[in-house]
């Protein structure tokens, strides 16, 4: 069900993207669809991405060493485990992750202290693309 994503899957992987960015009113929209398709195929090209698959891809991380860049799960496939499935996959491979997540964000906050995460800084967003305050979440294993 986790594979590594191939070049084939770029327009999924970049619509996922966009979908959680047009459904989230806080998110800004600063890049068009066009661009998450092409991120998408950067990350995939870069060997960053996992997705889950299961009769179709609902969900990709994308991890390079210990640093989560994405990890997003279509809407109509939450709270079905995919996002945690990802999460471990990528726990199995680093032993410590990092990752950032916006303030505005309650639900990732809350799914990333479930997985036992730790809040370790936030910003006023100064430092991202998107201008919003944010938090970094640091795991390692015990």
């Amino acid at each position: 069900m986790i594979r590594k994503a191939r070049v084939l899957d770029t327009g999924r992987v970049g619509a996922i993207l966009s979908e959680f960015i047009d459904i989230t009113d806080w998110m800004p929209r600063i890049h068009s669809r066009a661009e998450d398709i092409s991120f998408a195929g950067m990350m995939i090209d870069w060997d960053w991405v996992h997705v889950f698959e299961d009769t179709e891809i609902s969900g990709f991380v994308a991890r390079d060493q210990s640093m989560i860049h994405s990890l997003y799960v279509t809407a109509s496939a939450r709270q079905k485990g995919i996002g945690k499935a990802l999460l471990n996959h990528a726990k199995t491979i680093s032993h410590e992750l990092t990752l950032w997540t916006f303030v505005a964000n309650e639900n990732a906050q809350k799914f990333y202290k479930s997985a036992g995460f730790n809040e370790v800084e936030r910003t006023d967003g100064a430092g991202n693309d998107e201008n919003l305050p944010d938090i970094r979440f640091y795991w390692t294993e015990e």
